[in-house]
């Protein structure tokens, strides 16, 4: 039988009220950055650190349609 894991969800809040630190987005929420931006991002490369690994994980949850679990 497997085992369902459940999400974090203090990690989606984190998600979700992160603001983007630097650049022409500064002070956008993660979440809400353009998608060209966020695509981006996954061809050049995401930033190093907690940032980076925030960025990958707004991409993929929105890549795959889980926005709703922002809600």
């Amino acid at each position: 039988m497997t085992k369902l894991i459940q999400p974090d969800k203090e990690v989606f809040i984190t998600l979700a009220t992160t603001k983007m630190p630097f650049g022409k987005y500064k002070g956008l929420r993660l979440v809400d950055l353009p998608e060209r931006y966020r695509v981006w991002f996954s061809h050049k490369g995401f930033p190093e650190g907690k940032l980076g690994e925030m960025l990958q994980t707004v991409y993929e949850i929105k890549l795959n349609g889980l926005e709703y679990l922002f809600k």
